[in-house]
């Protein structure tokens, strides 16, 4: 995989004041991939040092006074031209400046006041659709003892669970909010590990419970809340779905966003969830573009064939009508499933950073589809998933 740095996270002293910031999160993404440092000031040939800019409105200028508007979109648009060379799907900038800030920049004061905006150069990067985040979202995806990833699998994936070095098992049963007398279904296990898989720290869910069989949205989002309690802040959804015709094929996929027909959800209940602040969640990047970035570089280096789209949640437990494809079509949705909906809403609602995995075991509502043949196409798949899981986690 090839990713582009800003030269400053690792540390080359290019800031306005000579200093780097050198980041180690960063540093060890960068030991892990292809890498490129890129610093958009110094492309345009501005001195180190110089005064500080910021942007104000549409224009960049610096503290004695001076427009460097021009300057800043010379240097990105060189800076660009040699990440588009170098092949770089990931771009890591730095947090807040006028020229890498994501999604938030200093207001132009030069008071620290942080506003909503893009600087110049990562505007540019996001015009040409590469994944653009600062050094604060690799240092908050970075697992530990106190932050494990959990994977919630679904059927036919929980074989990934012995690949565990356990520390500690526990039963579902003895999480708050499950459901004590629920019964696994074939191709899902009540029994959660924690424990490391390649030295990566993790918890994992081997099984879930499903709204179809007569549980809330509470109940089904449970082993969410129990990972969040667990100190988890990365979260992976596993689960088998069927894909829509004309819009994905069978397979492994990478989930991007979203639909939730289930009728439900869990925020309906907030008031009685631990952690929740409010229910009114902002669903943009539901599944973060960072994790989906990682997920398809490590596919690509591995040669694992994935495709990406939108998941649509249902409740099931039949299988789809072609009546009911021919919307889901219409929809753009390429997967849909009886699980991870209401899953994804109650990570999002805990500030979880969410990672969608998907084994596209029919095409969905077709004849002779049945539970059985389900978990015959998760075998099948069984190697490449856990390669790409695998890959994930040593990648973060």
């Amino acid at each position: 995989m090839r990713i582009a740095l800003s030269a400053c996270l690792a540390g080359w002293p290019v800031r306005y004041d000579g200093s780097s910031k050198l980041t180690r999160a960063v540093q060890e993404l960068a030991a892990k991939t292809e890498a490129v440092c890129v610093c958009p000031e110094t492309s345009a040939d501005l001195p180190v040092p110089r005064p500080p800019a910021e942007q104000r409105g549409n224009r960049v200028w610096l503290k004695n006074g001076l427009d460097v508007t021009a300057d800043f979109e010379r240097g990105s648009q060189c800076a660009l031209a040699t990440v588009k060379e170098f092949g770089a799907t990931l771009a890591v900038l730095k947090a807040r400046s006028p020229s890498c800030g994501v999604h938030e920049i200093y207001d132009g004061t030069y008071s620290g006041k942080v506003i909503s905006g893009e600087g110049v150069f990562a505007r540019r990067l996001e015009e040409e659709g590469i994944c653009v985040v600062t050094e604060k979202t690799v240092e908050s995806v970075k697992p530990s003892v106190e932050h494990p990833v959990a994977l919630v699998l679904g059927t036919g994936l929980g074989h990934l669970a012995r690949l565990v070095k356990p520390v500690r098992r526990i039963d579902y049963r003895d999480i708050d909010g499950f459901p004590i007398d629920a019964q696994p279904v074939d191709g899902h296990k009540f029994e959660a590990t924690i424990g490391t898989i390649d030295d990566v720290p993790v918890v994992v869910y081997p099984g879930r419970v499903h709204l179809y069989q007569g549980y809330s949205a509470a109940e089904v989002t449970a082993l969410v809340q129990h990972a969040h309690h667990l100190g988890c802040r990365d979260i992976i959804f596993a689960g088998a779905t069927g894909s829509v015709p004309g819009n994905a094929g069978t397979g492994l996929g990478i989930i991007t966003d979203q639909i939730n027909l289930t009728g439900t959800n869990p925020l309906a209940e907030w008031a009685g969830l631990k952690n929740v602040k409010t229910p009114f969640v902002d669903m943009n990047d539901a599944y973060s573009p960072y994790l989906r970035t990682l997920a398809r570089g490590v596919a690509d280096d591995l040669g694992i064939t994935v495709e990406e789209g939108i998941f649509a949640g249902l409740l099931g437990p039949n299988f789809e009508t072609p009546a009911e494809v021919n919307m889901l079509r219409a929809m753009n949705v390429s997967y849909a499933g009886v699980s991870t909906a209401l899953e994804v809403i109650m990570a999002r609602a805990l500030g979880m950073n969410v990672l969608g995995l998907t084994l596209a075991a029919n095409p969905a509502g077709a004849r002779g589809t049945t539970h059985k043949s389900v978990l015959e196409a998760a075998k099948r798949y069984a190697d490449d998933f856990e390669r790409l899981v695998r890959g994930i986690l040593r990648l973060l």
